[in-house]
């Protein structure tokens, strides 16, 4: 499962104060490089993560994959929020996917002012996608607890 591991401080304030419609925003998701570390902090918005993003090349464009299928459920045996997306993929075509491997995964709501940050995907590790092969992020899922 693909859980947004850590959630920005600036999603929760945007969240409370009714700026977020997981329902009808386009909420998109971007890889990072292997040099990204999220800050829950200070990496609130797009622009200030966007320099990490890896490259537009090899079967991925920067900015383009809307999250689809959102579901948002109240979890009371789990005492949380769960919303739920279904699984983003891109096919590396002509190289390495982005050029370079991949180390996380950002979420952003892109029909707020300013792009707000929704959280980060640790993948725990470095992966490259070569040529062909297919990067899909299965299960996406965060908990508002």
């Amino acid at each position: 499962m693909a859980v947004v591991s850590t959630l920005s401080n600036h999603f929760k304030y945007m969240q409370g104060t009714k700026k977020i419609d997981f329902e009808n925003d386009s909420i998109k998701i971007i890889l990072m490089d292997t040099a990204f570390a999220f800050n829950k902090d200070t990496h609130a918005t797009l622009a200030d993560v966007s320099a990490s993003e890896i490259a537009t090349l090899y079967g991925y464009t920067q900015q383009t994959k809307i999250l689809a299928g959102v579901s948002v459920v109240e979890d009371d045996a789990g005492d949380m929020l769960k919303v739920t997306w279904d699984d983003p993929s891109w096919t590396a075509d002509g190289g390495d996917l982005g050029g370079e491997a991949v180390g996380a995964a950002i979420a952003y709501d892109d029909d707020t002012p300013d792009d707000t940050v929704i959280g980060c995907i640790d993948f725990g590790t470095n992966i490259t996608v070569p040529d062909t092969i297919v990067l899909q992020i299965q299960d996406i899922e965060f908990n508002n607890t």
